[in-house]
């Protein structure tokens, strides 16, 4: 329980604690098949708050000044969330890895407990904030969602969102990943608002003291290459990969790929 909401989480493998964000409109299986490739790792995988078997909880109304009368599922509340669980499970310190939004949660734990963070894995993110337009495009996805249009809205993303590499190689997986979009027309409301208001975070970036591990899709239509460039300017250090053939959601359309990449750089910083 966090803060009024009953979080669901799966924990599987023993070792090195490595805590797994998942992307939007996702759940935590996003992770399943990059988990089942680690070996040596605790992997403890949350379903963000509003996502899979997470409540909603209740949440402020008023941040995003577009839809004043939406609830704002905020960064720092999700942040806030993965660091109950830590408590709970009595994890002082943890790497961490997140995609797209996973990642955007990723740096406000680092602003609210650097102290618990040993490294940073970032997958199809980025720290800067919301350009103009997409704040429009955030308003309109709200409306389109309170109208009765989210399953239109999760068939744009399962077409979208996936590489089309993936897309022509792998067919099924736009229906594998369609069937984990199940956010209620409020939390999909609550989610786009809390992306529309997060903090600009690339100062953030250059306070990362820990090792950075960033990995670019060259079919992301989301994150492009060159907005998680600025990752270079972690101080602890940043190692970089782009995945030309992958889409935002690389670590399932390439799950050995980008488990590789990652076992790689955990023997680096285990330690």
């Amino acid at each position: 329980m966090a803060d009024g909401a009953r979080l669901a989480f799966r924990e599987t493998g023993v070792g090195l604690p490595v805590v797994f964000l998942h992307p939007t409109p996702l759940d935590g299986e996003y992770w399943r098949p990059l988990t089942e490739d680690l070996a040596g790792v605790r992997a403890i995988v949350p379903d963000l708050r509003g996502h899979g078997g997470s409540e909603l909880g209740d949440l402020p109304v008023g941040g995003f000044a577009l839809v004043p009368d939406a609830p704002v599922l905020t960064i720092a509340q999700l942040a806030a969330d993965v660091l109950t669980l830590l408590d709970h499970l009595e994890v002082p310190t943890a790497l961490f890895a997140g995609c797209s939004i996973g990642g955007y949660v990723l740096l406000e734990i680092w602003r609210q407990a650097p102290e618990r963070v040993r490294g940073l894995a970032f997958a199809c993110s980025k720290p800067q904030p919301d350009a103009t337009d997409n704040l429009s495009k955030r308003a309109a996805t709200i409306a389109q969602a309170r109208s009765g249009g989210s399953a239109a809205l999760f068939d744009g993303m399962a077409q979208t969102l996936i590489g089309t590499t993936a897309r022509e190689h792998r067919p099924e997986i736009v229906t594998e990943l369609r069937a984990r979009m199940m956010l209620t027309a409020e939390a999909l409301a609550a989610v786009q608002a809390g992306l529309a208001t997060r903090p600009d975070s690339v100062p953030t970036v250059a306070t990362l003291s820990v090792p950075v591990l960033a990995i670019a899709g060259g079919e992301d239509p989301a994150v492009t290459f060159a907005e998680m460039e600025a990752f270079h300017a972690a101080p602890g250090g940043c190692e970089f990969h782009l995945l030309p053939d992958a889409g935002h959601f690389a670590a399932y359309e390439q799950p050995e790929k980008v488990a590789a990449l990652l076992a790689e750089w955990l023997r680096q910083h285990e330690n």
